[in-house]
């Protein structure tokens, strides 16, 4: 297989592979040593084509590439597509249109949660693929055609699986499920999260109003030192030193040597004092004005019970309909509907969710369905 490294060389493909309904897309790139992926290598397939694309090649214009992406005449398709997708966002200031994730119709189709491409191939085409050259470093040039065979697979047995599965969600209409889904995926916001909220990402639990305004401030100035200098959110600091500095809440360089968390001399650093502004900005903030804590939510003492019920309905009503249950419901919104019935705002009391498992939930909560074991199958049967 040619590697394609000139602008015309790229050009000429796209120029073929945009006359198809669809085109498979994947990715090669690295990002383990920085905030932004370096995207490597570009893979994409039509029925009748095939391209390989060197995009570290020098001088290399990826306009057409990222003209294909925003082509709405053709279904750009994926496998678990969000760190693809937030390629494009990020080199071509777009998100690609239209979008049909494998990996979401897969459990849709009663495949699994976030089944693998590898495996996903092997169980819709019985073809085992060789993934020993996973961990390449995509960067090094040149490619070795085992490398090249091994990304290239990543596109052309999507194909098929595209075509297998968009059948399947036809037959059993289950096109809208699948939408739903990618229109999360493909929302803007999703790869376009501003500073100020980037201390939504952290799983920190703090009980003062106080902390978490330290908090927020200090996830905020991470997040832009961390795109500022092109590394990951951990080389500027690491999530447990945002969680002591919220406790702590140092005011200057020297009460920020004595956390526990933060390297020997680090204070001293010409990055401390934005820190430090950052700390003592949050412990600026009257106290009317601090942010208010998130609301745990809690079960009320008794639903865990309720909660375990409703689990085992969701997963008899799965498998009776062949549909991954994590797409179906999360365990927090079998909580809310355990602890609030009709009440609770959740996902799965919405849309296909609610017809497919929400309106039974809420049936078993008032007494009109019950579960019986028959023929060694437990069963979800209405009660009189």
């Amino acid at each position: 297989m040619e590697l394609i490294t000139t602008t015309q060389g790229l050009e000429k493909a796209v120029s073929q592979l945009s006359k198809s309904d669809f085109v498979t897309v994947d990715t090669e790139f690295i990002r383990e040593t920085t905030f932004w992926p370096e995207l490597c290598l570009i893979q994409m397939a039509s029925p009748d084509t095939t391209a390989l694309v060197d995009a570290l090649a020098p001088g290399i214009d990826l306009s057409s590439f990222f003209a294909l992406m925003a082509d709405k005449s053709v279904v750009k398709v994926f496998h678990a597509a969000r760190q693809d997708i937030e390629i494009v966002f990020h080199l071509g200031n777009l998100i690609p249109e239209p979008v049909f994730d494998t990996q979401v119709a897969a459990m849709v189709c009663g495949f699994g949660d976030a089944i693998s491409y590898d495996q996903l191939v092997a169980r819709i085409t019985g073809v085992n693929l060789d993934k020993s050259s996973r961990f390449t470093d995509w960067r090094r040039r040149p490619l070795s055609d085992k490398q090249l065979d091994y990304a290239l697979a990543d596109v052309t047995h999507l194909r098929d699986v595209y075509l297998y599965l968009q059948d399947r969600l036809t037959k059993e209409d289950r096109n809208d499920w699948v939408s739903e889904e990618i229109r999360i995926l493909t929302a803007r916001e999703t790869y376009d999260m501003h500073p100020d909220d980037a201390w939504k990402r952290l799983k920190i639990r703090l009980r003062k109003p106080v902390e978490l305004a330290v908090m927020q401030k200090v996830a905020a100035w991470r997040e832009r030192a961390a795109r500022e200098r092109n590394v990951p959110r951990g080389r500027v600091i690491k999530d447990d030193t945002i969680q002591e500095i919220a406790q702590q809440q140092p005011r200057d360089a020297e009460a920020l040597s004595r956390l526990r968390t933060v390297p020997k001399g680090w204070e001293r650093s010409s990055h401390a004092q934005g820190l430090v502004e950052a700390i003592n900005e949050a412990l600026s903030i009257p106290k009317e004005d601090l942010p208010r804590l998130p609301k745990q939510h809690n079960a009320p003492e008794g639903t865990g019970a309720a909660s375990d019920v409703l689990k085992l309905l969701l997963k008899i009503i799965t498998e009776d309909h062949g549909v991954a249950p994590k797409v179906v419901a999360s365990s927090d919104d079998i909580d809310q509907i355990a602890a609030k019935g009709n009440a609770a705002d959740v996902a799965a009391l919405k849309g296909w969710r609610r017809e497919l498992f929400g309106e039974k939930a809420l049936q078993m909560i008032e007494g009109k369905i019950g579960i019986k074991f028959e023929n060694r199958k437990i069963k979800a049967v209405p009660l009189d």
